[in-house]
Formats: C-alpha cells, structure tokens, sequence
C-alpha cells in the first residue's frame, strides 16, 4: 500500500503544474498575459486593412509594407530589451516593453497618413519585440527543465488568444465606433504593467549572476563561441516566420475577400468567427507542440510541425466550400503556427544565463524581421495572382525550416540551463 502511494505521488509529481511556487506561477501569468495583449496589438491592423486603406488611401502593396516594417522593428526591441532584460533584469524589460507596444499601438488611432501609421508601427514593433526577449527569459529561467517545453507551450497559447482577441474586439469596435478606436483599445496592455512591476519577481538563476555583461562582451559571445548556434536558429527560424507571417497577415483579408476576386467572399460575421475558430487550432498546436517536444525532441518536433504545415497550406486555399474552410481551418492553424512554442525552450538550452535574452531576443525577433519580407511580398504577389495563389506560396519556407532543422540543429531536450 505504502509502495502504490509512493508510486502515486511519483506520477502526481511529474505533472508540470503540481507542486510550483508563487514565484513561477506569476513568471507563467507576467508572461502569458503580456504575450497575449503584445499579439492582440500587433493583428488589431490585420484586422482593419481594409477600412484603413479606404481612409487614408494607399493600395495591398502599402499595407504589407507596413506590416513588414512592425515586423522589422520587433528584432531592433528584441535585442534592445533583451540586452535591458540582461542587465537589468527580465521582469524590468517586460514592463518597458509592454508600455512601449501599448503606447505605439494607440498612436496608431491617431494618424493621419501612412508615414505617420509607419512611424507608430515602428514603436509597436520595438515592444512587442521586446516583451517575448524578457518573457521566455523569465519562464525558462524559472520553471524546471523537464517541464520547461509545456510550460512555454501554455504562454505560447497566449499568441492564439491574443490573435482571436484582435479579432473580438474589431468586430465589436469596428462597426460603431471606426478603426481608430479599435486601436484605442491597444492601451489596456499598459494598465497590466504595472501588476508585472508590483509581483513578478526575478529568477534566482539571474539575479545570481555576479557580473553584468556589457554591449561589447554580450555580442563577442553571441557572434563568437555562440555563432554557429546563433546562425542556425536565426535560419530555420527565419523560414519558419516568413511561412506564418505570409499566411497569417493575409488570411483575414482573404477570408472578406470576393470570390470573383479570389478570396473565401465572407461577410465581418463570418471571416471573424472563421479566425476564432482557427485560433482555437492554434492553440491546441502551441500546447502540443511542447508535449511532443519534451517526448520525442525539438528536432523531430520542429521538423514534423513544418512538413505538415507544407502539405496543409496548399490545401487551405483550394477550398471553395465556406463549411470546409472552416473544418479545416483550425489544423492549417495547429500546424502552421504550434511550432512557436519550440524556440523559447530551444534558445534557452542553447545560450548561458549571461547573454540568453539577447540570445533568444536577437534570434525570434530577427526572424521575424526577416520573416518582414513575406508580407509585403504576398501582398504584391496577390495583387497581379489573386490572394489565394500568393499564400499558397508560403508553404515553400515551411519546407525550408525543416531542411535546416534536419542537417543543422543539435538535440537540446531536457538541457539544464547555464
């Protein structure tokens, strides 16, 4: 009997979430929270492109270069506030950040031409950068390696919430009150700062460190005895990102885009709750990533979720049946974006405690600005090859990250940290 109990406690104990402290428990919750309002500012203009471009006057071509300018502007945030996040520390950065990408957001509500739109894109994109460097940072660093791919599964879930909360609140906004205020919407984030300062506190891992590296120190080690690490995940990262950010910028605007013209032809009511739905995909593929990670490897994993997402996405944009599309949907999702919750946990186990948010920082968001290409590139692709055919397209960078990922990543699974 004393054995089965023993036995018991041992399963008990292996669940990722029995047992924590207070401290992870509100890394988890800083990071969750920041990183589903950062997402929800950064899809609000996805959500709004069209009545934008009615108003201020510019064409497909304008709008996905500005998308890929938020885009450029997270990997200057990334390794700004990665560098602050090692400095100073991860729960500082996060607050900077997240105040940072609330106040370019709600600026967003107040410009008048696309120069402006571009200039409060470009701070958006600095915090919403920013807020992923010192997030992962904070909850790698504080939960345990066994857990750590689920436990950065659940906040990475947060990005399928704060993607279907973009589109909640357009829908909710949009047609009383304009496009302006469904930007105005983008200052709640700065009211949660101020409950990450007052609760969060620093991992013990990082506030033990007995020296500060400085800008000259940190990049001689990233772009040193780091650099092989760093160039292979800013690779396969990168065309991972250009597959999402080509598909998931646009799929709002080819959901309410007219048949005759190549897109779904769904009504607001419709292409919004066609998004939901999907994010309820992309959130089961962040959580299950992590699983299938801490079982079979972030190799397999990553290369599994990239071969899939290559297969579906030409599918996705065949579909002519509205019900289909909406079936289907959520696996394009699942597949198409679970694979986010892999980097954090990767970067983490490749890079010390010393550089790892400018690491992590520097690699995610380079790729993602990087991954800036995509958008604008689909958006000219769409308008002489029709929408459909442009993300159709994108499933060639999935097939390339799992390239790189098979010859190049080294297995990092259950690493202790440095």
């Amino acid at each position: 009997m004393a054995s089965s109990a023993t036995s018991l406690s041992g399963v008990a104990q292996e669940k990722w979430y029995v047992g924590r402290t207070k401290e992870q428990w509100r890394a988890f919750g800083s990071a969750y929270i920041g990183w589903m309002l950062d997402i929800m500012d950064l899809m609000l203009f996805a959500m709004v492109i069209t009545q934008m471009r009615a108003e201020l006057n510019f064409d497909s071509g304008a709008a996905g270069v500005i998308a890929s300018m938020t885009l450029l502007a997270t990997a200057f945030g990334g390794l700004i506030f990665g560098f602050l996040a090692d400095r100073l520390g991860r729960t500082r950065s996060l607050v900077l950040s997240i105040a940072c990408y609330s106040i370019g957001t709600a600026l967003c509500g107040f410009s008048q031409n696309v120069t402006q739109l571009l200039i409060f894109r470009f701070l958006l994109g600095l915090g919403v950068g920013g807020e992923w460097s010192a997030g992962a940072a904070l909850v790698t660093e504080t939960w345990p390696a066994k857990h750590r791919g689920k436990v950065m599964a659940w906040v990475q879930s947060a990005f399928a919430a704060g993607y279907a909360l973009a589109a909640i609140v357009a829908a909710l906004v949009l047609p009383t009150l304009g496009w302006r205020w469904v930007f105005a919407v983008g200052l709640v984030p700065a009211l949660f700062a101020f409950w990450v300062r007052r609760h969060a506190s620093e991992p013990e891992i990082w506030a033990g460190q007995k020296e500060r590296l400085g800008v000259g120190a940190t990049l001689k080690l990233l772009f040193g005895q780091h650099l092989r690490s760093t160039v292979v995940g800013l690779a396969f990262t990168a065309a991972a990102m250009c597959g999402y950010w080509g598909l998931f910028t646009w799929i709002p605007t080819y959901l309410a885009t007219p048949v005759s013209a190549g897109g779904a032809g769904l009504d607001l009511t419709k292409s919004t709750t066609w998004i939901v739905i999907m994010q309820v995909g992309a959130a089961l593929g962040f959580i299950c990533f992590g699983y299938i990670a801490d079982r079979i490897g972030r190799r397999m994993a990553f290369i599994l979720f990239f071969l899939l997402s290559a297969v579906c996405v030409p599918l996705y944009v065949q579909i002519e049946s509205s019900l289909v599309l909406l079936a289907f949907g959520p696996l394009v999702a699942f597949v198409g974006t679970g694979f986010y919750s892999g980097f954090a946990p990767t970067f983490a186990e490749l890079f010390p405690t010393s550089i790892r948010a400018t690491a992590q920082g520097f690699i995610y968001n380079t790729g993602r600005a990087t991954s800036a290409l995509a958008p604008a590139a689909v958006g000219f692709f769409s308008a002489t090859h029709g929408v459909a055919s442009a993300l159709g397209a994108t499933a060639g960078f999935f097939a390339l990250a799992a390239v790189i990922v098979y010859f190049f990543l080294p297995e990092t699974k259950g690493g202790e940290l440095e």
